[in-house]
């Protein structure tokens, strides 16, 4: 039976993060996929000649000196991320704002809009970004996230100045933030908040713990653009860097359980047996506990998550192939539309849209190009008992979905010449996520949200990583939270 100094289960970023990082260091590492492709939930994958993204997403981390682009210099990636402006489109029922991928062109652009309040808006925007400055140079350079030791600790209260504006906004959510500044009831920038957390701290701005909200808000300007020929050309290339370092990764390769041994861990996948000394789980929690099977643990941290995690969202899909004559931008464009900014962003009322470009000519049959078209779903409307009624949910979401897109993005809505739905149900299906969860914890208001800002380990050699724990959240946060569990083990 072959051993290995570390077995990471499943794929997805949180996965390869780790995988690679160990790699890097020397460590005899296993990946065990069970999907034919990596990237999980942020993949790409093929289907009837076309190549969709998974999930409708930008990608940031590419800026210089951030992670992705660090494994992009390192490894000699053969990766083409592309900065686009706009990096996305937000479109309402009111306004239509190209939100730049530089700060000052985009507060320019709010501020010019009808009866904007331009100085506030100037002076709120200046401070969200010494919020968003604090907290995303965290993201920049990981060795500041936990777990701390007495170097990194000492070099926090060398920022402590920093930290300082964050200290009003504990506890609080974006909304009040808002409100104390009076500016909630300027509409576009309600709409334009709840949008931006909607698919990033994956909850309403009045709902939203307010730190995570306003560095959220930065999203669009730090590193954040497209992969030319999709995320799932990133995620393989990560997948041969791993390889090229001696490490394997076994894709078709599911893992049905994993029991304690004297050597660590003994896993049992569909074609091996193996032992290691540790063992790196980028799942959810539920599907960890299934795993562990009657292990002896302390299950209280896991179930917690799993707790949080039942609040959260999946998601439905359009997968489209588009006529390429009809598009008259050649550039990969996203857009973001809202059908009524004053009813809930979920449920077809909210789109985001990523669409390929017209130089990714072998995502789509001749003459076509690819759109991938995503929405929140309420899962506990998702899996009520009546299996007709579930039905009759997800389709009528279809609708709202077409609905939607027909009037904010009838150009879009007019080039369809192929259409592929999706579910949560078919979330779990191919990722085997419980349930076709996705997004992981909601940051809901409150302090809550700080008690476990480290690692997880719910056994002795054993580490959870993903978009469920810290810090989550996105491609790149559940990459980091894999690297940060991998220079641990080292």
């Amino acid at each position: 039976m072959k051993h290995f100094d570390a077995a990471i289960i499943g794929a997805g970023f949180g996965g390869l993060g780790a995988a690679l990082t160990l790699a890097e260091g020397g460590a005899n590492v296993v990946v065990f996929e069970t999907l034919v492709y990596p990237g999980g939930c942020a993949s790409t994958f093929s289907r009837q000649g076309y190549r969709f993204e998974s999930g409708a997403t930008l990608f940031s981390g590419f800026g210089q000196g951030q992670l992705f682009r660090r494994w992009i210099d390192d490894h000699d990636l053969d990766v083409q991320f592309q900065p686009i402006d706009p990096v996305v489109t937000l479109r309402s029922q009111e306004f239509e704002l190209p939100i730049s991928r530089h700060r000052e062109q985009f507060i320019d652009q709010f501020c010019a809009l009808p009866q904007a309040p331009a100085d506030d808006l100037r002076t709120f925007f200046s401070w969200q970004k010494k919020v968003a400055d604090a907290l995303w140079e965290l993201f920049d350079d990981e060795t500041l996230l936990p777990p701390l030791n007495p170097t990194t600790l000492s070099r926090h209260l060398l920022r402590s100045p920093r930290y300082l504006p964050l200290l009003p906004t504990l506890g609080r959510s974006l909304g009040q933030v808002l409100r104390r500044r009076q500016l909630w009831d300027y509409r576009p920038l309600r709409t334009y908040v709840d949008a931006v957390c909607q698919i990033t701290v994956q909850t309403s701005a009045d709902e939203a713990e307010a730190p995570f909200a306003l560095a959220a808000m930065d999203y669009f300007f730090r590193g954040t653009g497209h992969i030319r020929h999709g995320i799932g050309e990133f995620a393989r290339a990560v997948t041969d860097a791993i390889e090229a370092l001696a490490g394997t990764v076994s894709f078709a390769d599911p893992v049905f359980a994993a029991r304690p041994h004297p050597k660590g861990w003994h896993l049992e996948t569909r074609r091996h047996q193996i032992t290691c000394d540790n063992l790196v789980a980028n799942v959810l929690p539920t599907d960890l506990m299934i795993l562990l099977g009657d292990t002896d643990f302390d299950r209280r941290h896991l179930l917690e998550l799993s707790n949080d995690i039942k609040s959260g969202w999946g998601a439905a899909m359009l997968y489209l192939g588009l006529d390429a004559r009809q598009l008259e931008d050649p550039k990969a464009s996203h857009l973001e539309l809202i059908d009524r900014a004053d009813q809930k962003l979920i449920e077809g009322n909210h789109l985001f849209c990523s669409i390929s470009g017209a130089d990714e000519t072998w995502r789509a049959p001749e003459g076509q190009r690819v759109a991938t078209i995503s929405t929140h779903v309420d899962m506990n409307k998702m899996w009520q008992d009546d299996q007709e009624k579930r039905a009759a949910y997800i389709d009528a979401i279809h609708d709202r979905m077409r609905q939607t897109l027909a009037r904010r993005a009838p150009t879009i809505h007019e080039a369809i010449c192929f259409e592929m739905t999706a579910s949560p149900r078919t979330f779990q299906r191919f990722t085997k996520r419980h349930r076709g969860f996705v997004g992981g914890v909601p940051r809901r208001v409150g302090l809550h949200n700080y008690r476990h800002l480290r690692p997880v380990s719910p056994a002795p050699n054993l580490y959870l990583v993903g978009d469920t724990v810290f810090p989550g959240q996105s491609i790149l946060a559940a990459a980091l939270g894999g690297v940060k569990v991998a220079q641990m083990l080292l």
